[in-house]
């Protein structure tokens, strides 16, 4: 699980927006710090930020990005409703905290992670056996990683960074190990 580099917010700009210069530079270190873990295949979510980060992997490996339309970030409310800067934390947590809760047009944690969680099980039944690299959001990667373990919650989705790494292996579709292969 890679999660996105730092990306500057732009309002109505989810999908397109890109990385900030800092983002650029870590996304690098991204391609260096996996480029030797026999990796076999790359999937991202189709966000700009998501696929910028492993495109400098994917170039090295000479491998495509598969996009997933579910991998995308939660959507945390409708255009229509303004989330105050102030307000947007205390909120994430709200639906980490009750996995109903949702704002106004917005996906609860329960309803992400069922459209994110289906994408790993595609994932781990097809290419069994392979290094998948899945470049993705905090709040998707840590209800995908909660899925298989109820300790990825909040408490983990606030310690995470832009980016960061987690090496997650399988037995089947049993999570037996987690590993942060990230160091800031």
């Amino acid at each position: 699980m890679v999660r996105h580099a730092e990306s500057p917010y732009t309002a109505g700009e989810e999908r397109i927006r890109g990385l900030s210069p800092d983002g650029e530079l870590k996304s690098r270190q991204v391609t260096e710090l996996l480029q030797d873990e026999g990796i076999d295949m790359i999937v991202s979510s189709p966000y700009a930020r998501a696929m910028l980060t492993v495109e400098g992997l994917a170039g090295k490996l000479n491998l495509p990005i598969e996009t997933y339309e579910d991998l995308r970030e939660r959507q945390f409310a409708d255009d229509s409703y303004l989330i105050r800067d102030e307000q947007f934390m205390t909120q994430v947590q709200n639906m980490f905290s009750d996995p109903e809760y949702a704002l106004p047009g917005g996906e609860s944690s329960k309803v992400c992670q069922q459209r994110a969680v289906p994408v790993m099980f595609e994932l781990l039944e097809q290419h069994r056996g392979k290094k998948i690299v899945i470049g993705t959001h905090g709040n998707v990667m840590t209800l995908m990683m909660n899925y298989f373990d109820p300790d990825y919650g909040w408490d983990f989705f606030i310690e995470t960074k832009k980016p960061d790494i987690y090496k997650m292996e399988f037995q089947g579709t049993r999570l037996t190990q987690v590993t942060r292969l990230w160091k800031d």
